[in-house]
């Protein structure tokens, strides 16, 4: 994919993941490095998509527990908020030792069971009206030690944390925490419980090599130039050697097995200013044959990206403001307005595509968001061309005349 940042390349293989419902890496062409340089290694992309697909899978199946996890956890809260209070029989300790003493049950009466079986009913009833959000309860934890960055500073993707928690136990930590909070850890440890992670990593293997798409951006950034030789230049024709044969199709050693790349979609996508489609080696573009050159935005774009998505940067800030008690809308002649600013900034300096709606935005509600807020009612404001127009001429119309001057 050709064309100048802020078209939407990114978001099209976004699109197309999601409705596909494949697992979808987004990397930067200019982050990996030759094989003997500091820096990353391109197999490394396909273990991140591996990674994604883990995670989209794990999200599946967890959705899928999550009642039976929510309904576990809350009778684990129940036991916390209302605990067995009859002593444990004592023990000889050297019996332990020996393995012939055992820790009995603790004992309780009729009477001690009737109370404790109405206490926790009234406890579950309040757990789920949501009258005990605040009460702090303790729990025992595994405490997961943080990962190194030290290794994949230098390129290796190791955790070496990750290996040796597989050999030695996990140390467990008592907290006290609040309800609500203590819950989201309950749910998470019993929906682990409940799923099997080696089912869930065979089916993200084969969503991976069957329809995982690999998106690699700003590929225009190491097509080298042909008189660089040497200097910081160094590797980019040896990042563009490496990525041949992933592209191609080979077998990547991953740390839950090999992945075939084989069937993998690739789309390469650059702005090109600079460099040319040309300046990459001919065996990387015969690996990306079908080609599609993007356009600049135009205005009428610009108004579409305003109205058109569910999230449209205008139903954000109208949420936002919402929140501050005040009610926004924008008129149709306002919304072109934008859009025609919009247009001609990215003409006059530099073109940032869709992300110079971001900046005007921010301009045009600068006063408003200022004074929005505090104890005031609700207050109507409607954005009209006028309005806009007020705001952004002086910002927007000035043109920059420095440029012409020797």
């Amino acid at each position: 994919m050709i064309g100048p940042t802020g078209v939407g390349k990114t978001e099209i293989a976004r699109r197309l993941a999601k409705l596909v419902d494949t697992p979808l890496v987004k990397v930067e062409a200019t982050k990996f490095t030759e094989v003997g340089y500091v820096g990353r290694d391109v197999d490394s992309m396909v273990r991140d998509l591996l990674e994604a697909s883990i995670r989209l899978c794990k999200a599946k199946r967890l959705e899928a527990v999550r009642l039976m996890a929510e309904a576990a956890a809350e009778q684990r809260l129940a036991d916390l908020l209302v605990p067995v209070k009859a002593e444990t029989s004592p023990v000889n300790p050297l019996q332990l030792l020996l393995g012939t003493g055992q820790v009995q049950e603790p004992q309780l009466s009729e009477e001690e069971k009737k109370t404790r079986y109405s206490k926790r009913e009234l406890v579950l009833s309040k757990l789920r009206a949501g009258a005990l959000e605040e009460e702090l309860v303790e729990i025992e934890i595994e405490e997961k030690l943080p990962g190194s960055d030290a290794m994949l500073a230098v390129g290796i993707d190791i955790n070496l944390n990750e290996m040796l928690g597989s050999i030695l136990p996990g140390k467990k930590k008592k907290r006290k925490a609040p309800v609500k909070e203590a819950r989201r850890i309950l749910v998470q440890e019993e929906s682990d419980k409940l799923i099997d992670m080696d089912e869930v990593i065979r089916e993200a293997i084969e969503k991976a090599e069957q329809g995982g798409i690999i998106f690699i951006d700003e590929i225009d950034k190491i097509a080298g130039t042909k008189s660089a030789s040497s200097g910081p230049d160094v590797s980019r024709e040896g990042v563009q050697r490496d990525i041949l044969p992933i592209v191609e199709g080979s077998v990547v050693t991953t740390k839950y097995g090999p992945v075939k790349t084989d069937y993998m979609l690739f789309i390469a996508a650059g702005a090109f200013h600079t460099a040319k489609v040309s300046d990459l080696i001919p065996e990387l573009q015969g690996r990306f044959p079908i080609r599609v050159r993007l356009d600049s935005l135009t205005q009428e774009d610009y108004k579409r990206i305003l109205t058109q998505p569910e999230n449209a940067i205008t139903k954000q800030y109208q949420a936002l403001l919402e929140a501050d008690h005040v009610l926004l809308s924008f008129s149709d002649d306002a919304l072109d307005a934008i859009a025609k600013y919009a247009y001609s900034a990215n003409e006059s300096t530099e073109n940032i595509g869709a992300r110079r709606l971001h900046t005007i935005m921010e301009t045009l509600l600068e006063d408003i968001s200022f004074n929005a807020g505090g104890d005031y009612p609700d207050v109507e404001l409607r954005i009209d061309g006028e309005y806009v127009r007020e705001r952004l001429s002086l910002t927007y119309e000035d043109e920059d005349l420095h440029k012409y001057i020797l």
